[in-house]
């Protein structure tokens, strides 16, 4: 929520504002409370002011709200999003709401899914941070659209509604690929679980990632300090998401590290990411940050994507509870969505912390109110791993031919 501040702030008036007058965001963003956020600015906003004051699923959220009103909406929607867009949680929901609830048949069928490997714009070229996704991977949207809107507004047969409803690029085997629905039908959803001897911290830590259900292991443990989190990205803060290399991250201790062995054959997951965590830790309330990452042979660590969950949203937004410190609990983590070929020769990774500052605002560890709590501490968190909390990933596995 603390980058969204900034977008507040561009916003305000009504106007796209620039952010070059501000020296150093880092520093504004570190400021406390969260509700003033806006005056860091420089800003008086209002509703800035309402969305921290309104921090559960309340009324004032319910009113603006479009999901559960899919049923009332009569428009054929071509939903365009990027594998690494930090907005793309809208489109995978407006889609799939659409389509199972749309006002009409006509309207359900009316749907269609393009996602790229992009970021919240489309790619000008076949590269992106350190991958290259190869010449197909740069497309001409433009010509999609118009066709999209020739079809609907002109009447024109652009043979674009014969197409399948859903085109992805998968990434790694780097092709186009056309699907019939999402999440696709023949999905093997998979669990891969965590492992370690209790010194999973870092890169250069003892964790590792499989298929078999864990026995007795001991926890993994690490201390999250509100007043240094865990970067979404070294050494450019600033950019969240994209296929960066998590490895500078991953030097940290904070950081907690799973990869599989090297791939004696090639994986693709395409579908919707989770991540199911036992924890437990000596605060009232904290955070869990879990991130899925293709490790290439030269050791690249390619982020993928990732996930928070805020501990007292646990069970829910719209009653939350506080932590009973020293407990274990059971938190489904949602890591969006992708689609990479794992090949031959990669590594499938985890990463599980508690912050991505500053694409979500580092938990005060206290327990107090979201928006006015200046005081924060430092909470030790503790992962298990074992028979009776089998913390895993859960992916989904596309068969190949």
């Amino acid at each position: 929520m603390v980058c969204l501040a900034s977008w507040a702030a561009q916003m305000d008036g009504r106007k796209d504002q620039s952010l070059l007058p501000y020296e150093d965001l880092l520093a504004l963003y570190e400021q406390r409370p969260l509700i003033e956020l806006d005056r860091a600015f420089g800003r008086k906003i209002r509703w800035w002011k309402d969305w921290v004051q309104h921090s559960t699923n309340d009324s004032y959220w319910k009113a603006q709200s479009f999901e559960g009103k899919y049923n009332e909406v009569d428009v054929p929607v071509l939903h365009i999003s990027g594998w690494f867009d930090d907005s793309g949680m809208g489109a995978r929901l407006n889609f799939v709401g659409m389509v199972n609830s749309g006002r009409t048949e006509q309207t359900r069928k009316s749907q269609k899914l393009l996602v790229g490997p992009w970021m919240h714009r489309i790619n000008r070229g076949q590269r992106l941070a350190g991958i290259d996704f190869g010449p197909q991977s740069v497309i001409d949207l433009r010509t999609v659209e118009l066709r999209w809107f020739d079809h609907w507004l002109k009447g024109k047969d652009t043979k674009i509604m014969n197409e399948p409803p859903v085109r992805l690029f998968v990434m790694g085997e780097n092709v186009w690929r056309g699907e019939q629905e999402w999440p696709l039908a023949r999905t093997h959803f998979t669990n891969f679980y965590i492992h370690g001897k209790g010194r999973a911290n870092s890169l250069l830590g003892d964790g590792s990632l499989t298929t078999e259900i864990p026995g007795e292991e001991p926890p993994d443990t690490y201390t999250f300090d509100p007043e240094n989190p865990v970067p979404v990205a070294e050494p450019e803060p600033f950019q969240p998401g994209g296929p960066a290399d998590r490895r500078p991250v991953e030097r940290r201790d904070d950081v907690l590290v799973y990869v599989t062995s090297p791939l004696q054959r090639e994986i693709e997951v395409t579908g919707p990411l989770s991540f199911k965590l036992y924890a437990a830790s000596d605060s009232r309330d904290t955070d869990f940050t879990a991130t899925l990452i293709d490790v290439l042979p030269s050791g690249y660590a390619m982020w993928l994507n990732d996930g928070i969950i805020r501990a007292r949203y646990r069970n829910s937004y719209e009653k939350p509870t506080l932590l009973e410190p020293g407990k274990i609990y059971e938190y489904t983590i949602d890591l969006m969505w992708t689609s990479n070929l794992f090949t031959k020769g990669h590594r499938i990774g985890i990463e599980i912390s508690s912050s991505r500052f500053p694409a979500s605002s580092p938990n005060t560890n206290t327990g107090g109110d979201v928006g006015t709590e200046t005081k924060t501490i430092c909470a030790q968190q503790i992962i298990y791993h074992e028979h009776l909390h089998p913390s895993h990933v859960i992916l989904p596995v596309i068969p190949r031919n």
